[in-house]
């Protein structure tokens, strides 16, 4: 079983954007809700690798060539939208941090959601040896960069951690820079991994295959 465990955050650990708070980011911009999600997602890299908050939301104006009306409610909104978690995949954090094992964080995620999860989830993060935010160094996955500081900051090689991701991107990205990496697809498939004895067989893509683990189609 894999000794050295990293998890993504997004997707994996936390929850992802609801509906509910995708439409309000929407009525709060004033405009349509495809040309939004273009220009929102277009200039995040920039935001995940730390750039200033103000910023992100004024190139996101300028490229749907608008103003919005209330930003500070866009960036509140916007925050709050990425702040919830998985509580079953956090009891899988203590049940693995528990049998001692070592665990890193590496996740894509803009400068002022740090301070908020490390304010209300310090206790779960805390059984994280190493906490490798996209902001803080600079650079995002799938970058070849963010895989290779995340593992000098566990004190291990590459080949020697198991990456749990929900974008196949990354996933792809860690396998091609030596990480083993699973694509996440369940708390379940966590387990059968890492606690329950599946086998991680080493690919020839440079990742994994689980042995027993069951997996969605």
């Amino acid at each position: 079983m894999p000794e050295v465990i990293v998890f993504d955050l997004y997707g994996v650990i936390a929850r992802v954007q609801t509906a509910d708070a995708k439409q309000g980011l929407v009525d709060l911009s004033g405009v349509p809700g495809e040309s939004f999600w273009e220009a929102y997602w277009g200039c995040r890299p920039d935001y995940d690798a730390g750039q200033d908050a103000l910023a992100y939301w004024a190139a996101v104006a300028g490229r749907l060539g608008t103003r919005f009306a209330d930003v500070d409610a866009l960036m509140a909104a916007d925050l709050e939208s990425w702040c919830h978690v998985d509580d079953e995949m956090v009891a899988v954090v203590h049940e693995l941090a528990d049998q001692g094992r070592t665990l890193g964080l590496l996740s894509n995620i803009v400068p002022d959601l740090v301070p908020l999860w490390e304010a209300r989830h310090g206790d779960w993060l805390g059984r994280f040896a190493s906490l490798t935010y996209s902001c803080r160094i600079g650079v995002a996955k799938p970058d070849r960069r963010a895989y290779e500081i995340c593992a000098q900051r566990l004190g291990v090689e590459l080949g020697e951690a198991l990456f749990f991701d929900d974008n196949e991107v990354n996933v792809v990205a860690a396998r091609e820079a030596g990480m083993a990496a699973e694509l996440f697809v369940s708390p379940a498939q966590v387990r059968a991994l890492t606690l329950s004895g599946g086998s991680w067989l080493s690919a020839p893509s440079g990742g994994v295959r689980s042995v027993g683990a069951e997996r969605d189609s």
